[in-house]
């Protein structure tokens, strides 16, 4: 998943300050656990029914950690539309701002990766990456096109790139018609197509999931009105409802066991995202006041800034260290897991810091090659101090 930028940008382009404390927070926190994820994942073989111990079984859910980027994704995009009447305002200038925000560290990542998956430790179990993998990978084709994957984690940026399509729409239809009838248009052909599916339990492969993931992009949009709803609508306990929303959801995942719950993951994405959503709105609206807090704490913070960058280049270090760096110090099973934690967790929180600085932060800072240019131009002449707009 993409992670989703720090700053809410609408279908114009146009960027707001952030004013929804919490949501860097959400992000950083939510890409920390898939760091976890993949040090537990690649640690213990057998995933779903995985060797690690079942003490560990809370960090084996990193595709919900997914689902919950693209509902914030769609949440944080959809700010400024709603703030403005939900206007598009331009799709070109929206894909530009998009393309322009994402694709620079993308790209950079995707350079590492090829890097280490071809000469260090291989992604994919289909080997190193071919020259198709430059190809679909480069062109964000990887949800519709299979080619060796030089970094397991870029999936769900050729998912969100398929969504950041489909929002200039979602905005027309939310405008002319309301977001009930966004929500509906989105998620009943999905459910259809889960219902009509064998044993109703849809097999999911690796591409293809965009149309899937849509509905939990969309629940992110429609929850973006809760920016512009009236007092009362805002002071409504939305902490609570999403914990009851939750509630159902996580008891069928207990009784029925994670390995279930892993290979329905078609349904419980969609059960799960009300539930993600009405968190969203209630961080969005400042309460709870102790969690909203805790993701605004300057640590929390400071993570959700380069939380993208964290979510790209961390998996091919997290591969490294297990498959190369712990067998020459560590037997296998716990005592990798714990040296993976100890190795790859600060050398991918340091490195997606120090990567963000160079391939992240100045497209997120600056909105042209000009600006860039230019800043660069001041801070020789001594004028840096003034720095430029950021976005």
């Amino acid at each position: 998943m993409a992670v989703p930028p720090g700053r809410a940008e609408g279908a114009s382009g146009t960027d707001v300050r952030r004013q929804v404390l919490g949501l860097d927070g959400l992000r950083g926190l939510a890409a920390l656990y898939v760091v976890l994820f993949h040090c537990w994942l690649y640690t213990f073989p057998g995933y779903p029914d995985s060797s690690a111990p079942p003490w560990l079984d809370g960090l084996m859910f990193g595709r919900l950690a997914v689902v919950f980027f693209l509902v914030l994704s769609g949440f944080s995009l959809a700010i400024s539309p709603a703030r403005h009447g939900w206007g598009s305002g331009g799709v070109g200038q929206f894909l530009r701002r998009r393309a322009w925000r994402i694709l620079p560290p993308y790209w950079a990542a995707l350079v590492m990766s090829l890097i280490i998956s071809s000469f260090v430790v291989p992604a994919s179990r289909f080997g190193p990456p071919t020259g198709s993998s430059v190809l679909v990978y480069g062109l964000l084709g990887q949800d519709m096109v299979t080619a060796p994957t030089p970094n397991g984690a870029f999936w769900s940026i050729g998912v969100e790139a398929e969504l950041y399509l489909l929002f200039p729409l979602l905005l027309f239809v939310r405008r002319r018609w309301g977001a009930a009838v966004m929500v509906a248009c989105v998620a009943l052909p999905v459910i259809a197509r889960g219902l009509m599916a064998a044993d109703a339990s849809p097999v999911e492969g690796a591409n293809w999931l965009a149309p899937h993931l849509a509905p939990v992009f969309v629940a992110g949009v429609a929850g973006a009105g809760i920016v512009v709803a009236s007092d009362r609508v805002r002071r409504l306990p939305w902490g609570w409802f999403a914990v009851l929303a939750a509630v159902p959801v996580l008891a069928v995942g207990v009784v029925r066991g994670s390995v279930w719950t892993v290979n329905h993951y078609f349904w419980v994405d969609l059960a799960v995202a009300p539930a993600m959503t009405m968190l969203i709105a209630a961080i969005a609206t400042g309460r709870p006041a102790v969690l909203v807090r805790l993701l605004t704490a300057r640590p929390v913070r400071s993570l959700g800034s380069f939380s993208y960058s964290l979510y790209l280049i961390h998996l091919p270090i997290v591969l490294a260290v297990i498959r190369r760096v712990a067998p020459h110090f560590v037997s296998r099973g716990l005592p990798t897991f714990w040296f993976t934690l100890a190795v790859a967790l600060p050398v991918s929180v340091l490195g997606a810091w120090l990567f963000a600085r160079i391939f992240e932060l100045p497209f997120k800072g600056n909105r042209s090659w000009k600006s860039m240019i230019a800043l660069c131009r001041s801070r020789g002449t001594g004028g840096g101090a003034r720095g430029l707009r950021r976005t």
